[in-house]
């Protein structure tokens, strides 16, 4: 009898033991190349700026065609900066980051709050000022903003521009001539006069009455998008022929035409709204499906922005989630994280949008660094720092509060951290996901932060070297590392 229990108990381990190795990364730590990713960090400044390659049309077999753009790192398109380290480069990448995220933060907390566009009153045959159409922002440091450019044409004959790509927001706008204020930009200020297809909207266009915030001036349709780090624009709401390199193009796309225009947009023409709204880009061009692949920040390359394109089959697919309160963001099914294979005891409730639209976790291109409810922060960076106490421990820097001084090594073992969604599938990040330098003498820090509000957001330097795609149709978000 004693034997058969040994043997049942032995059975019950095994058992358990190959549940937890199929549910867990098998591996619970990986090398990170720190000489390689100090390298590359200490070439940003001397990286030439480039000319972005035009977008093709390719045919696909459905009804629909397939968008590609060029898809390009801040760092491609601004010139070099030679009187800044790499030091105050993370520093204003972290403070716009910031900015970014209360951003996000107010766009969630007024749709829980039953903002509408009813809060506000038309304005009528007036000359409309910024501050008639404020909406709740707070001030940022105007460093430039945006990080993933994409060139596009608009009007016809089409006129190529440098586009900011946001998954956080839906309203596409470009800076506009006349133009009473405008920040610097490397192309020329579209002229409306200049394009045959240029059409102002009228006020009680649908696409105006969609406008969270609008107003009316002579039966011209006013728009304005204020953003949480004090950036703003406001114009004319028109529709305009929008093209995707030299051959695809489609009529009628809603943008803005924004003749007063300020903050973080510095370099870009203007901004490609790519949100789950109705006005956004994706939805106005009827794509099924979108997706791109964001290089390294630091790196002298490019990918591309994809519109119905098929995904990789090798995809980590996560449930794209809907919350009835706010259809901007793009929430997964996220049930938890593990770092170095071992699960985090963090409630299945972290991840969730309750009955009143609080909580979730949303993929976003503009925000650089992953936000988690401070609980789930809290376990990953504890685990985290339980796991690495052969790294020799830094100070903090910024926002980040867990750091390590790598100066001497040259290739490093890191606990592994992994992503599990809905459906038992796992997303394991590279190294250089998670553990970033901050300067270029060997300083790398844990790239995850806390967010006081309910929302977590997956940043792109975690999404960086993976392609996602937003499969709309199917109401699915797939991973695919190593598909640039």
């Amino acid at each position: 009898m004693l034997p058969q229990i040994v043997f049942s108990l032995l059975c019950s381990f095994l058992c358990f033991h190959v549940v937890l190795s199929r549910s867990l990364p098998s591996q619970s730590h990986q090398v990170l190349d720190v000489s390689v990713t100090l390298q590359q960090a200490g070439e940003v400044f001397s990286s030439k700026s480039k000319t972005f390659d035009y977008g093709q049309l390719v045919t696909s077999s459905s009804s629909s065609s397939s968008f590609s753009l060029s898809l390009h790192p801040r760092s491609s398109l601004l010139k070099p900066i030679h009187n800044h380290n790499y030091t105050s480069l993370t520093l204003s990448r972290l403070a716009r980051d910031s900015s970014r995220v209360n951003s996000l933060n107010s766009h969630h907390q007024l749709a829980l709050s039953g903002y509408s566009r009813s809060d506000f009153k038309p304005v009528y045959d007036t000359v409309v000022q910024p501050e008639d159409l404020q909406s709740p922002i707070t001030s940022g440091t105007r460093q430039g903003s945006g990080e993933y450019f994409t060139r596009i044409g608009v009007g016809q004959p089409a006129k190529e521009f440098y586009m900011v790509i946001d998954t956080g927001s839906d309203i596409s706008w470009l800076q506009c001539a006349p133009c009473s204020d405008c920040y610097q930009q490397s192309d020329p200020v579209f002229n409306p006069s200049a394009s045959s297809t240029y059409k102002a909207l009228t006020c009680h266009a649908p696409q105006c009455t969609s406008l969270e915030v609008s107003a009316c001036r002579t039966d011209t349709c006013l728009y304005q998008v204020s953003y949480g780090d004090g950036s703003y624009t406001v114009g004319d709401f028109v529709t305009e022929t929008v093209s995707f390199g030299r051959s695809g193009s489609v009529p009628g796309v809603a943008i803005g035409c924004g003749h007063e225009n300020e903050g973080l947009f510095i370099g870009a023409a203007g901004l490609l709204g790519l949100g789950g709204g109705s006005l956004s880009l994706p939805s106005q061009i009827k794509a099924t499906s979108f997706s791109y692949c964001l290089v390294d920040r630091d790196a002298n390359s490019a990918s591309t922005l994809e519109f119905n394109s098929a995904r990789p089959g090798d995809s980590v697919l996560a449930p794209l989630l809907t919350n009835s309160r706010i259809s901007t963001f793009f929430y997964v099914g996220l049930t938890g994280l593990s770092v170095g294979a071992q699960m985090l005891q963090i409630p299945a409730s972290t991840f969730e949008i309750d009955s009143n639209g609080r909580g979730g976790i949303i993929v976003d291109s503009g925000t650089a660094v992953t936000r988690l409810r401070t609980e789930a922060y809290n376990a990953l960076r504890d685990k985290f720092v339980e796991l690495s106490q052969h790294l020799r421990s830094s100070s903090s820097f910024s926002l980040f509060d867990t750091c390590y001084d790598l100066s001497s090594l040259t290739k490093v073992s890191v606990p592994t951290v992994a992503l599990h969604f809905s459906g038992g599938k796992t997303l394991q990040l590279h190294p250089n996901n998670y553990l970033i330098p901050v300067d270029s003498a060997g300083k790398f820090c844990l790239a995850f932060a806390a967010n006081s509000g309910s929302l977590s957001i997956i940043g792109n330097i975690q999404q960086q070297g993976t392609r996602v795609s937003y499969d709309l149709a199917n109401k699915v978000v797939g991973f695919s590392p190593n598909k640039c």
